[in-house]
């Protein structure tokens, strides 16, 4: 996609063969800026961190990890170690334990001395993947907005951020969105803030606001007004893991609006690229839950009335926070999965 008319992705090898770039997401909106990953303890840090964010983008950033660390060493024992470090860093989007897994399973049937050039193959393969399949994503969400396309100004609610900035280009719930929107519908993006790290506010804003497409951003409990005053008519969220009887596993809030929109007769879709369906979980209730340092709920980045970047805290210091990063939609709240072999009715996963 494009920021300032430049095309980025949101990381890429550089041609030294020995870092990786990455947009920082953590510094969003307020400031773009281009990190260089050398290591996979960097990596590693930031995917902790959340410097690169997204289910899809995790996946890539430790494939890259990996074949970082084969400029260390490439024997498999390393190999093995650097992997389960890898995997332990978010543990609830499936995409990034599939991504280093199929990495593993690459190298280990070659020589070591053939690891480190095919390590950085792959890993630019699965980011070229997530790239194909995501844009295929958005023409299958297109025809949906089409056909449900009646009246002068589509209105979509989306959650939290699962654009391009999410994946290594197009995004998988904003994909659609930018399909409309260069198809010249008239269209409209609800985004939600998506507290507490605010990444509707701060990324999925941002990234609509660079594509121009038309969007404002509301409180996290207003969806469900807009919803009763048809306002709203569809929903689109990304996913980091859904369950093979299609459970959705997305940010937290997300059951909430599920919810809503069930109650109010809309349509709620989950958009992702199939390695993030995983097909060996029955349930969403067997997901593991990543719970996040009470800072965050803490704490809010923002720009003061000086231009100057600051944190405060917005909470009593002698109180304690809890903060789930995730929640489950139940398969019955959803009206289909978008992947990029087409759309699928939750009971119907296995055919995709």
């Amino acid at each position: 996609m494009f920021v300032n008319n430049t095309h980025y992705r949101t990381i890429w090898p550089n041609p030294s063969g020995s870092s990786v770039s990455i947009i920082d997401q953590t510094k969003l909106p307020f400031c773009f800026e281009i990190v260089q990953i050398d290591s996979v303890e960097k990596m590693i840090y930031a995917i902790s961190f959340m410097q690169v964010r997204g289910a899809p983008l995790i996946g890539a950033a430790a494939a890259y990890g990996i074949a970082l660390a084969m400029l260390n060493r490439v024997d498999d024992d390393y190999l093995l170690l650097v992997a389960k470090q890898l995997i332990a860093s978010r543990p609830t989007a499936v995409n990034l334990a599939w991504a280093v897994n199929r990495m593993v399973a690459h190298l280990s049937a070659l020589s070591p001395a053939e690891r480190l050039h095919a390590a950085w193959q792959e890993a630019a393969k699965i980011a070229d993947e997530d790239v194909q399949q995501n844009q295929t994503i958005g023409q299958h969400g297109l025809k949906l907005i089409q056909q449900a396309h009646q009246k002068n100004t589509f209105h979509i609610l989306t959650h939290c951020n699962a654009g391009w900035l999410a994946t290594v280009d197009f995004g998988t719930a904003l994909s659609p969105i930018y399909a409309a929107h260069d198809a010249g519908l008239a269209i409209h993006v609800w985004v939600d803030e998506t507290r507490p790290r605010n990444q509707g506010a701060s990324l999925t804003a941002w990234e609509l606001g660079q594509h121009g497409v038309p969007h404002t951003v509301i409180s996290d409990n207003a969806g469900g007004h807009l919803m009763q005053q048809g306002q709203v008519d569809m929903v689109i969220v990304g996913a980091d893991r859904v369950a093979a009887n299609g459970d959705v596993c997305n940010k937290i809030g997300t059951y909430l609006k599920a919810l809503a929109a069930h109650d109010n007769r809309i349509p709620f879709y989950a958009a992702v690229p199939s390695p993030t369906i995983d097909a060996n979980l029955a349930h969403g209730g067997d997901i593991e839950i990543e719970e996040r340092h009470q800072n965050e709920v803490a704490y809010i980045q923002g720009h003061a009335a000086d231009g100057s970047l600051q944190t405060i805290r917005v909470m009593p210091a002698e109180s304690k926070a809890a903060n789930p990063a995730f929640d489950v939609t139940p398969a019955r709240l959803v009206t289909g999965i978008i992947t990029e072999k087409g759309v699928f009715a939750p009971s119907n996963l296995a055919q995709g």
